[in-house]
């Protein structure tokens, strides 16, 4: 493999309006030395042209499929919505490519094992997007943990906010399809997930699980045109977990914005001292964090200061940081062979997590939780 940039596709850009326009789109650029933006790839041709000509990228691609076949693409980059990831991933791997698709990986855990096996079998790098595991301030709190902060774990309990469940929905990207639980892309998946990649990296992974899921609200209003659109997830998540430790986990998750309170707290126990990490929504993969901690003979929690070095040389907001640096690790991991990236394989140990979490809520059963999750490398 030579040192030239990667030469990158991306799939589902719309330029000022989608998450891959406001974060992956400033990651890859921010990363010039290591890929090649190449050409874009979007529902239609002209919506294709459109997206290339609006972010300066060379290529419009009519199809995914003529991306895929392309041979001067090396990585094929997934931003749709997550009913589309299987059969695009599907594409991309049967051709050899490398490449990343967005959380959730894909609708059921089946489809995540199968893209994991085709991935390796193919022999190529597939990254799913759970860059919570990157965030610097995660991998301070491993630090942290390793080290002995808190001593011995005795438990921890997180609650958050999960934003587009709540009283009002936004309709930009047409996220209205977000209120359909089947879709995949629901308050289980999205904020819970994305946060859970992180915490277990943390904690420890996640034993097994009892768990409620409730539907409070059957309607939710659009902020854009007042329309009331019909929902059908779950807008409360209560799980009590156990730590593979031992310790106990509780989470609360709950749809909607925050009212003058942190729109996550996560709270770490021990026989040493205590931490507790706040951002302002559920989300732990795109909002800034802050960390305190207290130990000893220490009577209030203090600001605790992530060490530049965790930044990996990106430092500044979160979104798109922390996509910057799982995408630096994937070029890594393309060319040297190593894992430093969260991978498919990752990905469906969190999707068989998530889904030992709706078995749980609908048995009423305390559920085991398979999963040979490790922590990721601290660095690439």
């Amino acid at each position: 493999m030579t040192d030239a940039p990667l030469s990158l596709g991306l799939i589902g850009l719309a330029p000022g309006l989608s998450w891959s326009s406001t974060a992956h789109l400033p990651a890859i650029v921010a990363l010039p030395d290591l890929f090649t933006l190449k050409g874009v790839a979007n529902s239609s041709a002209e919506s294709s042209r459109t997206a290339a000509e609006s972010a300066g990228i060379p290529k419009a691609y009519s199809t995914p499929a003529e991306m895929v076949a392309d041979p001067e693409i090396d990585v094929v980059s997934i931003t749709v919505k997550v009913p589309h990831h299987h059969s695009l991933a599907l594409q991309a791997l049967e051709a050899g490519k490398h490449v990343y698709c967005e959380w959730p990986l894909t609708q059921t855990v089946a489809e995540a094992e199968e893209l994991a096996a085709l991935a390796a079998k193919k022999g190529v790098v597939a990254v799913a997007g759970c860059q919570a595991r990157v965030a610097p301030e995660v991998l301070m709190l491993r630090k942290l943990l390793a080290e002995g902060y808190i001593g011995e774990m005795l438990s921890a309990s997180l609650t958050g906010y999960g934003l587009n469940w709540g009283p009002t929905i936004s309709l930009y990207e047409r996220r209205d399809y977000m209120l359909e639980h089947a879709s995949g892309a629901n308050m289980l998946t999205i904020p819970l997930g994305h946060t859970m990649a992180g915490v277990q990296d943390v904690l420890g992974r996640v034993s097994s699980v009892s768990a409620e899921m409730t539907q409070r609200r059957t309607h939710v209003r659009s902020v854009e045109t007042g329309q009331m659109h019909e929902m059908n997830t779950p807008d409360e998540i209560l799980v009590a977990a156990t730590l593979e430790c031992g310790a106990p986990l509780s989470i609360h998750y709950m749809g909607g914005m925050p009212r003058g309170v942190p729109g996550l707290t996560w709270d770490i126990h021990g026989t040493e001292g205590d931490l507790r990490i706040t951002g302002p929504l559920g989300h732990l993969q795109m909002v800034p964090l802050t960390v305190m901690g207290a130990r000893g003979d220490d009577k209030e929690l203090a600001p605790i200061a992530v060490p530049d070095v965790l930044f990996e040389g990106h430092a500044g907001a979160p979104m798109p940081g922390n996509l910057i640096r799982n995408y630096q690790r994937m070029a890594a991991d393309i060319k040297s062979g190593s894992r430093s990236a969260t991978s498919f394989a990752d990905a469906v140990e969190l999707h068989r997590l998530l889904a030992a979490i709706e078995r749980a809520a609908q048995s009423g059963m305390r559920t085991s939780v398979e999963s040979r999750l490790v922590p990721l490398p601290f660095a690439a």
